[in-house]
């Protein structure tokens, strides 16, 4: 007789399901993402795009990205790392930086898909709600539409997520959203009354004005103290007054070029010993495994010599 399977074991009648591995380490909200990833069935395999922001502790990072069931497919990326090659070269962490990554990420995506001339947004940050669908008169071909995921970061208000998606929305992708999550954004106090937006409160934070009020703030109270929170902007030149100018001479040589510069090749020489040497620095390698038959072979010829020394000792 053979052997048959139990099926209905212990584990069987356990309520338990075992989550997905990415909701175990605490890194996906698949309920979010399900919503975003979900298409039409009438759109025939036309892919569903997300704007995906994340934050690290020194960058922001910016991807268009669309999901197969082979798994996501980067379109195009950007990070604020980028940002310096724009003149650009401090507070890479901050609201405008995540404003200028997030127009970087759209102006680089359009020059792609050679769209860059028909959708061109907002030339000057001004703050003011746009909506490239309603504003470009351009009937030939469509916006490019992308939907905002920003993963498990806290939806409030003046977060740093919705200031990629503004730099998004003004470099001329079509991102659906509201006011509600702007700085300067305050709901009605009363019932019946409309909320109010203060497109100033919004251009004054991407052009860094909260960043050069505490500037100057500091440098009057404790000068030692804004020498080294400031050391870096002071190292780059940088002072209060020069702060909103240069973001917006960055965001306007983002527009002029935004495709990404290849780093250049490190000068790399192998050393007798077979590593590999990077700008005078040497890096070990692990050696490569050698074949079964080599193996033997010197095996045997360790054999072999032992041999010939035994026999000429003897």
């Amino acid at each position: 007789m053979g052997f048959v399977k139990l099926v209905k074991n212990n584990a069987y009648f356990k309520r338990l399901q075992t989550k997905r591995r990415r909701r175990r380490e605490g890194k996906t909200d698949y309920g979010a993402r399900r919503l975003m990833v979900k298409q039409d069935k009438n759109k025939y395999n036309s892919p569903k795009y997300r704007l995906v922001v994340r934050l690290t502790n020194q960058y922001v990072v910016c991807q268009i990205i669309y999901a197969t069931i082979g798994g996501d497919k980067v379109m195009s990326m950007a990070s604020s790392e980028e940002l310096p090659n724009y003149g650009i070269k401090v507070g890479l962490n901050n609201f405008p930086a995540s404003y200028a990554t997030g127009l970087l990420v759209a102006r680089r995506l359009l020059k792609q898909l050679g769209m860059d001339e028909a959708f061109t947004g907002v030339e000057e940050a001004d703050g003011e709600e746009f909506h490239v669908e309603e504003e470009e008169e351009d009937e030939t071909r469509r916006p490019f539409k992308v939907v905002l995921d920003i993963g498990l970061a806290r939806a409030t208000v003046g977060a740093k997520v919705f200031a990629a998606l503004k730099g998004a929305a003004d470099g001329g992708l079509h991102v659906p959203h509201s006011t509600k999550r702007f700085p300067g954004y305050r709901a009605a106090e009363e019932r019946g009354a409309e909320p109010e937006f203060d497109a100033e409160v919004l251009k004054g934070r991407i052009h860094g004005e909260h960043v050069a009020e505490y500037m100057s703030s500091m440098e009057e109270e404790d000068q030692a103290k804004y020498e080294q929170h400031f050391a870096k902007y002071i190292a780059a030149g940088i002072d209060a007054d020069s702060l909103e100018d240069m973001y917006k001479e960055g965001h306007a040589a983002i527009r002029k070029d935004p495709s990404r510069q290849k780093k250049a090749k490190k000068d790399v020489k192998i050393s007798h010993k077979g590593n590999k040497v990077f700008d005078g620095k040497t890096t070990y390698t692990r050696k490569q495994k050698i074949t079964k038959n080599a193996r033997k072979n010197r095996v045997a010829q360790k054999i072999a010599a032992a041999q010939r020394k035994m026999m000429a000792d003897a």
